[in-house]
Parts: structure tokens; C-alpha cells; sequence
């Protein structure tokens, strides 16, 4: 814990906050998504994709049954090479399924539009307005709106439950 009147990084504030709500394997989860060739290089990259992780298993979608028998060889490595970019208590296995792999497969950091307002909808650049309006610092209000609106936006989920007809 940090004295009173030291300054924590807004790393380590987010950190302890992934933490403490349970949010640090789904975080892991988005890196290695975003990672995933630079971490296992093209031709794996090409043949697997990082689906979730789940009870600190690692669920990999393979395109086929040949790659899932790779994946059982190549395993031990692949593990040793996740767990050192990642934290080793995180992901303490790999389990493969045949599957489809995502078309749109994600965009490197680097390659994001340096214009985000004009890549969001209004809506939402609205709603992380309101959402930093609070923040005194200017320059970290900014900052904190540009993270904010580059994480992956994810649609509504329609409501369960019966539906009512009139």
C-alpha cells in the first residue's frame, strides 16, 4: 500500500483493480487476442486463435484436426513461451477444440486510426464524455478518454427471458 501523499501509476491503479473485480483473465484474454501472431508466430498464428480463459485454461480454437495433434506436440513449449509473457498463475494449461476461427482477426495496436472520435459513433463518444467529466486534469481526462474508447465496444445483449405478446 502506498504511503499518504505518494502518487500510485495509473498502471498499477488499474491493476489492483482488475484484481479486485475479477477482470485480469479476460484482460489477458483481450492482449493475447490482440498478440497472438507476434507471440506465436505466423504459422501457428495462422492455424489457432486464443477463443477465452477459463479456470486458468487457455482454450485455443484449432482450424482442424491436424492442428489439434500439432498442438498436443507443441504444448509443453507453447505453455512455457504464454507463461512467460503472461502470469504463470493465470493460464496453467492449453486445451484445444477444432472450430472456426475468426475472419476479422484483430488489428495490431499500431495499425489503429489515430483519429478515434471519428472511428466511435456519437453515441458513444458521448457516453465516455460523461463518463470523464469528473477528472480535474485536462491532459489526464484526455488520456483517460482515449483509452476508454479504444477498448472493444461490445453490443447490447438482448434481454432474456419469455417475451410478452400483446
Amino acid at each position: 500500500m502506498a504511503r499518504p501523499g505518494t502518487l500510485d501509476s495509473f498502471g498499477t491503479i488499474l491493476s489492483g483493480l482488475s484484481k479486485r473485480l475479477g477482470l485480469e483473465s479476460r484482460l489477458v484474454e483481450l492482449r493475447l487476442q490482440h498478440q497472438w501472431r507476434d507471440i506465436v508466430g505466423e504459422p501457428m498464428a495462422s492455424h489457432t486463435w486464443p477463443a477465452n480463459i477459463r479456470f486458468k485454461k487457455l482454450y485455443l480454437t484449432v482450424r482442424n484436426s491436424v492442428w489439434l495433434q500439432q498442438l498436443t506436440f507443441l504444448k509443453p513449449a507453447l505453455l512455457t513461451k504464454l507463461q512467460a509473457d503472461v502470469d504463470p498463475e493465470l493460464v496453467t494449461d492449453i486445451v484445444g477444440r477444432v472450430g472456426e476461427l475468426p475472419n476479422d482477426l484483430a488489428v495490431p495496436p499500431g495499425d489503429l486510426d489515430p483519429d478515434i472520435r471519428s472511428a466511435q459513433s456519437e453515441s458513444s463518444w458521448a457516453e465516455v464524455v460523461t463518463h470523464t467529466t469528473t477528472i480535474q486534469d485536462p491532459s489526464l481526462r484526455e488520456r483517460f478518454r482515449e483509452v476508454i474508447s479504444r477498448y472493444p465496444q461490445v453490443p447490447p445483449q438482448p434481454a432474456k427471458g419469455p417475451s410478452r405478446a400483446p
